[in-house]
């Protein structure tokens, strides 16, 4: 074959393989967060630490989504992501603990089977004043002291989710499968919620429930379930935000008793040019611990966000959190901390890619 006949069935095989992916796209994407952490009763000496850490605006993370024209408004869509521990270079989890799955979205709406974040968590984030801040919010989890801890579930495994919209309507349900053979309920996850936006106002509801296993002493099942309410207004350079969650753990034996907590939020956000300054609080409320006296804990977060370009940001996010009753405090879901009190300033970069 003379070198003009090989170049041109190159050319030919390239332009096949071009038309047959016309209507396909995959996208290599990612977030990455990393800063300079001083806290203080960050251990067993209750002395103070200085630290690198990872996510202190946003969980750093990468990961790989795309989609195929099916035809008919119709297309195939996937994503794989996984996080990412910037002081060490480790994997935060499995590869793909974050996303992994498969489906099909039209005009119907979305739907994906495998590992995802729940349609709770999809909305409640939304409502975080600091977009969910892996230092420093207490939306989505709590303080990692002990029972203070009244979280909701983030992603599901063995997942099947749905999201749509109509109009200023936004809503979704997710069932993630307990794959247990005789007892369907037991390990099952259900999520389900909806926003209304309009204007500068929106308005949100949200509901989970995670079942344990039926206990055989007691024929009782554990489960949690938690509901969530949220507000949120934006009038020129001015957003405030408001939010709260309902928690309550049944347990199934007989001798533990139930556990019921709520957490509340609010924050004010002023953007002005590349510069953006928010104030938050959150607190949490136990109301019915009967074998200790909770942490009740309450914590203060001021962040300036500064925009170097529209994939680089600098923060400088300070926090304080405090006890009562004696209990321990962490500033973090990771860190429950040494002491009454915690305080926190973080000083960070974060990236997208």
């Amino acid at each position: 074959m003379t070198k003009s006949a090989l170049a041109l069935a190159v050319l030919a095989a390239l332009s096949l393989n071009n038309s047959a992916h016309a209507q396909s796209n995959v996208q290599v994407y990612g977030l990455i967060d990393a800063g300079v952490e001083a806290v203080n009763h960050a251990g067993a000496n209750d002395g103070g630490m200085v630290r690198v850490i990872s996510g202190g605006k946003n969980t750093s993370r990468w990961g790989l989504r795309g989609s195929e024209d099916l035809g008919g408004g119709l297309k195939a869509v996937f994503n794989l992501e996984g996080g990412i521990l910037l002081d060490t270079g480790a994997a935060d989890g499995a590869l793909f603990k974050r996303q992994a799955n498969v489906g099909l979205e039209g005009r119907f709406g979305r739907v994906v089977i495998g590992r995802s974040f729940t349609t709770t968590y999809d909305l409640v984030i939304k409502f975080d004043p600091l977009g969910f801040a892996p230092n420093y919010s207490w939306a989505t989890t709590g303080a990692a002291t002990g029972p203070s801890k009244y979280g909701m579930t983030t992603a599901f495994d063995n997942l099947v989710k749905y999201s749509g919209s109509t109009g200023n309507f936004s809503y979704g349900a997710s069932v993630g499968l307990g794959e247990q053979p005789g007892n369907t309920p037991d390990g099952r996850k259900y999520a389900v919620g909806g926003a209304w936006t309009a204007g500068g106002l929106s308005l949100m509801a949200a509901y989970e429930q995670v079942n344990g296993s039926i206990l055989p002493a007691t024929g009782n099942r554990d489960k949690t379930t938690a509901f969530h309410l949220g507000a949120d207004y934006k009038s020129g350079q001015w957003r405030y935000v408001a939010g709260m969650r309902g928690y309550k753990m049944e347990a199934g034996k007989a001798a533990t008793p139930d556990l019921r907590g709520d957490t509340y939020w609010g924050g004010i956000t002023w953007v002005t040019g590349k510069t953006t300054l928010t104030g938050a609080v959150y607190h949490i409320n136990t109301r019915n611990l009967p074998t200790a006296r909770d942490a009740d804990p309450t914590m203060i977060v001021a962040r300036a966000m500064y925009s170097l370009s529209k994939r680089t940001d600098l923060y400088l996010s300070a926090a304080h959190a405090s006890a009562d009753h004696g209990q321990l405090v962490g500033l973090s879901r990771d860190d429950p901390g040494s002491g009454t009190t915690q305080t926190g300033v973080t000083a960070g970069i974060q990236h997208r890619f």
